[in-house]
């Protein structure tokens, strides 16, 4: 079945069903993409990290930040961290991925369109090719002076939506 990425519920067996949220026309996925799998953060947090410029005192949390989530969803539990990277707890099923396209929401992290770039293990994500990150929350670096080398873990809340996207036709 393809999903128009509009509102829609999954859910499987074994877990927990989540909502995909209408998606923004900035950050869609392809044409055609099939729904593979959608997942609520159920505790996150972005890490950022301070940089001071040379010749300053004191410095700023800039990005990029660094990920550590627990997510739940139609396919069981996945963890989300550097790289960025998803891995299914489940069946050791892994995926990286780089942005694509992403759409501001004030006072909180972009939504993001994301695109695999490397499959390892056959599992429940072997078939993404692409990532949404949607309904973000928080994680926005804090403001105000910080010293070289310091980090700070920002909680944030979101719902990635994994697509398996149409094979082109010769």
């Amino acid at each position: 079945m393809t999903l128009d990425a509009s509102a829609a519920e999954v859910a499987a067996a074994d877990s927990r069903p989540v909502a995909v949220p209408l998606i923004p026309d900035a950050i869609k996925p392809p044409a055609g993409s099939r729904l593979a799998g959608a997942y609520l953060v159920t505790s996150g947090t972005q890490t950022y990290t301070c940089v001071v410029p040379a010749g300053a005192t004191t410095g700023a949390y800039i990005g990029p930040s660094v990920p550590e989530a627990q997510l739940a969803g139609t396919g069981g539990r996945i963890h989300h961290f550097a790289g960025p990277s998803w891995q299914s707890v489940r069946d050791g099923s892994l995926v990286t991925a780089a942005r694509e396209a992403s759409s501001p929401r004030p006072g909180t992290i972009p939504e993001l369109l994301l695109k695999v770039t490397s499959h390892s293990g056959k599992g429940i994500l072997s078939r993404a090719d692409y990532i949404n990150r949607l309904r973000t929350s928080g994680g926005l670096a804090p403001a105000g002076a910080c010293t070289a080398g310091q980090t700070v873990a920002v909680p944030y809340q979101s719902i990635y939506v994994f697509w398996d996207a149409p094979t082109p036709t010769a």
